[in-house]
């Protein structure tokens, strides 16, 4: 049973709120340096709490800062608890379409990986985790929430998200990735509850915040360890997260691409071309800009920019057998496992996904024409143009408890921080008794 919880959300006070562009921010694993400096100008903007300057103590400059925004109303905590409905309008490139994201915030019980309730299909990193982790722990405060997946095919939740998106909380007019972020709150007890009914038999993938949701689990272990009498329902079991459904036509997964900043082993060209030529297709293309058309849609195809010169690739029917791996059926169909194993493991010599993820010749980009300027500007090697992965691959990698390679999804767009915050204080109530389902 996924237990969700309604918040009580510290939010900009109206008047701030009115001008919401100015206090959001990207979140911590994806704003840049550059993004950071502009953002830090503003003294009130979000990120002073989700990404702290680095200093002596940024976890405990994060703090000063919560605590003073607080003293001087800079954040008010709502009245009534609520769920968050949380929608973002975006269009993507080449497209005139403009879709929304449907979505919802809450607290959801931070379940340990072996529980099945929560499923990752990446791994982390130990720095980032404990980065997340002591940040939480200094400041009991949880400053952009993670984005989960439930599945409901007869989408039941959505005309409830529909009724309060009529009454918005704030909006943004354009947020950095083009998108509109809009949110609104739900506060009736009873459609409160529903929600809770449904998610109450769900399993939640976890999208995006692997990072974030792992500092939940550690500091909810070290409180745990620390106070054996715990009764199970303190504010520090909860982690906030986003909660969007999986069945949505909405929900939209971009490619990562793979620059190659060098050849390892003074490989050059031919070899490579040589080696690659052993369990793909290879086939020259006259233009670089057609690689994403012409392998849409297939699989195991794949672009190769090299030294300025475009190519297909395509998985020799026989090849696949020799993927030997230890992992599921489900992993070893992905196109990302086939690029890691036949392309960075046996053309590379980069043995391992360990190996590969500790590499520093390989970067995960997601432009395609940035990918085609760095290798043109001598600053790469290689770009490896990919296909997206499927909301359907996603799903049934996470069920059998596998990962995928690094950086497979890009869930687009990325969640806003800042819109809401959210306590776990010790002396912060639960706001309703954790639903039990009628036997």
């Amino acid at each position: 049973m996924a237990e969700i919880q309604p918040v009580r959300a510290w939010r900009y006070n109206p008047q701030l709120s009115q001008r919401i562009d100015d206090y959001v921010s990207p979140l911590f694993d994806v704003v840049s340096q550059k993004q950071r400096e502009v953002l830090y100008h503003n003294p009130l903007n979000s990120i002073h709490l989700s990404v702290p300057r680095q200093g002596d103590d940024p976890a405990g400059d994060a703090l000063n800062r919560l605590i003073e925004w607080q003293q001087t109303g800079v954040l008010q905590q709502d009245v009534l608890p609520g769920i968050y409905a949380y929608y973002q309008y975006f269009r993507l490139p080449g497209s005139t379409r403009e879709y929304c994201r449907k979505g919802f915030m809450c607290h959801i019980r931070a379940y340990d990986w072996t529980e099945n309730m929560v499923l990752r299909h990446e791994n982390t990193l130990p720095a980032a985790v404990n980065d997340r982790a002591e940040l939480l722990a200094r400041t009991q405060f949880q400053t952009s929430a993670t984005h989960g997946l439930y599945r409901d095919d007869a989408h039941e939740l959505e005309r409830y998200l529909d009724e309060a998106m009529l009454d918005p909380l704030c909006q943004t007019e354009e947020d950095y990735q083009g998108a509109r972020d809009v949110l609104a709150v739900i506060q009736d007890a009873q459609i409160i509850r529903r929600f809770q009914e449904l998610l109450s038999d769900k399993q939640v993938i976890l999208a995006d915040g692997h990072h974030r949701y792992e500092g939940s689990l550690s500091y909810r272990q070290a409180r745990m360890a620390a106070d054996p009498t715990h009764n199970g329902h303190e504010p520090w079991h909860y982690h906030l997260m986003y909660l969007t459904n999986a069945a949505s036509d909405d929900l939209r997964i971009l490619p990562t691409h793979r620059l190659l900043l060098e050849l390892p082993n003074e490989l050059d060209t031919k070899e490579f071309l040589e080696r690659l030529g052993l369990y793909f297709v290879v086939t020259p293309q006259e233009e670089a800009f057609v690689l994403p058309e012409i392998i849409a849609g297939k699989q195991w195809a794949f672009g190769l920019y090299l030294d300025g010169q475009p190519y297909k690739l395509r998985l020799r029917p026989d090849a696949h057998a020799l993927l030997d791996w230890d992992t599921t059926p489900e992993v070893k169909a992905l196109d990302l496992t086939v690029m890691h194993y036949f392309v960075l493991e046996r053309a590379l010599g980069i043995v391992g996904p360990d190996a590969q993820r500790q590499w520093p010749g390989v970067v995960y980009v997601r432009n395609f024409a940035e990918c085609l300027k760095r290798v043109d500007s001598g600053e790469a090697r290689a770009a490896l143009i990919t296909n997206e992965v499927t909301m359907d691959e996603v799903e049934h990698v996470c069920h059998t408890g596998a990962v995928m390679p690094p950086k497979s999804t890009f869930f687009y767009p990325k969640t806003l921080g800042g819109l809401l915050f959210t306590s776990i204080r010790d002396d912060e109530p639960v706001p309703y008794a954790p639903f039990t389902p009628c036997v």
